[in-house]
């Protein structure tokens, strides 16, 4: 499968042996504050867990489990799904990124390598140009996190009855 090396992280397809990592990430309120809003329990991370590994099996491409180079802290999730998610307006067929960083692992460059690391790899291997993105508004980290990957909130959606941003990234397709 595939995996993907920046200067201080290693982007890796999970496996059930992350499920300790991926549980304590998830059990966290810091973190499931802008996604979801509750804490997961051990199921639905196990859930969770097994959806991205059978995603890079049945769509080629899906989560990476983001750890440091140096000593591999695990810092969190960050990839490309294709959930035929319940929004209005529906995006289906087009990837959706995603991430999700450890409050640790937050506030050192950690995301946006990662993220810039990930879009390089999607530019080069999946068809189509656009990658969309859904961010609660108020959710101001991920929001600048978008902008500098050069995602442009192009409307409000709906997503389980409450308003959510809908962003659009369009890669640059050099001309012959």
């Amino acid at each position: 499968m595939t995996e993907i090396l920046t200067a201080r992280l290693r982007l890796t397809v999970p496996t059930i042996d992350h499920l300790p990592a991926c549980r304590a990430l998830w059990s966290d309120p810091a973190v499931t504050r802008f996604i979801g809003g509750v804490p997961q329990t051990e199921e639905q991370v196990w859930s969770r867990l097994l959806r991205y590994i059978g995603h890079w099996q049945a769509m080629g491409f899906g989560y990476w489990v983001v750890q440091t180079i140096d000593g591999g802290r695990f810092v969190g999730e960050i990839g490309f799904s294709d959930y035929r998610r319940d929004t209005v307006p529906r995006f289906d067929g087009t990837p959706e990124m995603g991430w999700v960083l450890s409050p640790e692992a937050q506030g050192q460059g950690f995301a946006r390598e990662a993220t810039e690391a990930a879009l390089a790899w999607r530019d080069a291997h999946l068809p189509g140009a656009e990658t969309v993105a859904i961010i609660q508004p108020d959710h101001a980290a991920s929001l600048r996190v978008a902008d500098k990957l050069g995602f442009v909130a192009e409307q409000t959606a709906i997503y389980h009855d409450a308003p959510i941003l809908l962003l659009r990234r369009t890669r640059m397709i050099p001309s012959r």
